[in-house]
């Protein structure tokens, strides 16, 4: 529990500077027209996206189960921050917020059904899930800290770079700690 809670921590404190960065970034180039209907685009494209791989979580968790459906959102993130660092057009917001909803969209079902299997049986499900999210709380807290430190003294490119790598770095761990979380994590006999 406690590998799935510091990755969670390293998820959204690469994760919860994303947007906000985004849409500061292109109202400084000058690209975002309207700030306010930029953002409101951004959170329409995520929400779009997120509904069906909600629904496409499900469908991965219940044929190949909860482990591979959080890789493939953890394996989002780093690719959104790369593509927000590296290309300074205003379209990349279309696949950036895409798979900002990739990830919540994979998260939302893979993570409670984690915390179920590692706990099972205790009866402590629900306070298993409140400590990961505090910890995901923490890490979304100092994430925007992080990121506006860094575009502030190196840039936008560079703090997105800075969060992407963070998120390759939840995914590591998870990878990494494979072999400890898989028997609490296997599906009932």
């Amino acid at each position: 529990l406690l590998i799935l809670g510091v990755t969670m921590m390293l998820f959204h404190l690469a994760n919860a500077a994303m947007l906000p960065i985004l849409g500061q970034a292109m109202v400084a180039r000058g690209t975002a027209g309207d700030a306010s209907a930029f953002t409101a685009a951004t959170i329409i494209v995520a929400q779009l996206t997120m509904i069906p791989m909600a629904l496409l979580a499900a469908r991965l968790a219940e044929t190949r189960g909860y482990r591979i459906v959080f890789i493939l959102a953890l394996l989002a993130l780093p690719i959104r921050g790369l593509l927000a660092g590296l290309i300074q057009d205003p379209w990349v917001l279309l696949p950036v917020q895409i798979l900002d909803g990739v990830g919540a969209g994979l998260l939302g079902v893979a993570l409670p059904g984690l915390v179920a299997r590692i706990l099972r049986g205790t009866g402590h499900i629900n306070t298993g899930l409140a400590a990961v999210m505090t910890l995901q709380g923490i890490g979304a807290a100092l994430s925007t800290t992080l990121a506006g430190l860094v575009a502030e003294h190196i840039g936008y490119g560079a703090a997105f770079l800075v969060l992407g790598s963070v998120a390759a770095a939840a995914l590591v761990l998870w990878i990494a700690a494979t072999p400890i979380v898989a028997p609490a994590c296997r599906e009932p006999e």
